[in-house]
């Protein structure tokens, strides 16, 4: 199995980051972040696996055992939460336009091919394209920043405006901006990117509004190629009884469009190639329980799992308290 990198914090705040392979799981020496960690490979001009090796490794781990206990965080943060851009792309995958398509059908005549039918079919269209071509840009989103970026077990809070929320079981790629400008992909992360679909599906136009919602990653990242198929998932249970229970399928096998692609249309803004920043960018998904008509309620817990990542991810739906927010003149 390929290896596996996790954030761990003690009891006592101390942070570390964990190596885990098929074999084993053991504290990394010397780094307290996957973020310095790729720093120093970025610096030595190696890989992951040879910055870990370099550091060393110490005492074994026992993972399932440390999420437990909630001493897993999410794979990668940012001391400062303003640099870590969180974003994201739809309808990029194989069959992931029918549940949009019948969100925003009733915006168009029956006759009319929607916007999201038509830009799922330019990617199918365009979305792999040859070495050294340009594939067709995706849709694109802006998610917010470290702040709405939470780990396993965490709450997933939806706003008190907020007409949904509704779990998104996908993947994202994890990104560290080198000191000269270029993007370097850690590995890909299970996600939940959370969103608000009852917003979205009344008008098309407040998809920017139905983003703006947090997200949680699992605890592993998952370093190396990526894997061209991924199977896994997805569940939400209610009062500790399943509630509602879906496979969904990843990796470039399953989508429109190449990582590659995506990364591409993604950091040809200068403004995402600020050195130092990290990137967590949501490849997107074909599978959701409000396509089933599920509706959630707070206390709802949502778990996504898919091999090869060794653990899943569960968070909790929580909801937050209204409050008057009113802009004032200087």
């Amino acid at each position: 199995m390929s290896l596996r990198l996790l954030q761990h914090r003690a009891d006592d705040g101390t942070r570390s980051v964990i190596a885990a392979t098929a074999d084993n799981a053991t504290f990394v020496n010397g780094v307290d972040s996957v973020r310095a960690l790729a720093a120093r490979a970025i610096a030595d001009g190696s890989d992951l696996a040879a910055a870990v090796a370099a550091c060393g490794t110490g005492a074994s781990v026992d993972l399932a055992a440390e999420l437990a206990a909630g001493r897993l965080l999410a794979p990668i943060d940012h001391a400062d939460p303003a640099h870590l851009i969180m974003t994201g792309t739809g309808l990029t995958h194989l069959g992931s336009a029918e549940g949009r398509d019948k969100m925003h059908r009733d915006a168009a005549a029956a006759e009319t091919q929607t916007d999201s039918m038509r830009m799922f079919l330019e990617g199918v269209a365009g979305g792999k394209p040859a070495a050294g071509e340009v594939g067709q840009q995706p849709e694109w989103f802006f998610k917010g920043d470290g702040s709405g970026l939470i780990g396993p077990g965490q709450p997933l809070v939806s706003p008190p405006f907020g007409q949904d929320g509704s779990e998104e079981p996908e993947l994202a790629g994890i990104y560290l901006i080198g000191p000269d400008g270029t993007p370097f992909r850690l590995g890909l992360c299970l996600a939940n990117e959370f969103s608000d679909h009852v917003t979205e599906r009344h008008n098309y136009l407040w998809l920017a509004h139905s983003k703006l919602r947090p997200a949680a990653l699992g605890p592993e990242l998952l370093v190396g190629t990526p894997p061209e198929h991924i199977g896994g998932t997805s569940r939400i249970y209610r009062d500790g009884a399943l509630l509602w229970e879906k496979p969904f399928l990843s990796g470039e096998a399953n989508m429109s469009h190449t990582i590659a692609n995506l990364e591409a249309h993604h950091f040809k803004y200068a403004l995402f190639r600020r050195p130092g920043d990290v990137h967590v960018h949501f490849f997107g998904t074909a599978t959701l329980s409000f396509s089933d008509g599920v509706k959630t309620q707070e206390g709802d817990v949502f778990e996504i799992e898919a091999a090869p990542f060794t653990l899943p991810l569960r968070n909790p739906l929580g909801k937050d308290r209204p409050t008057s927010i009113v802009a004032q003149a200087l």
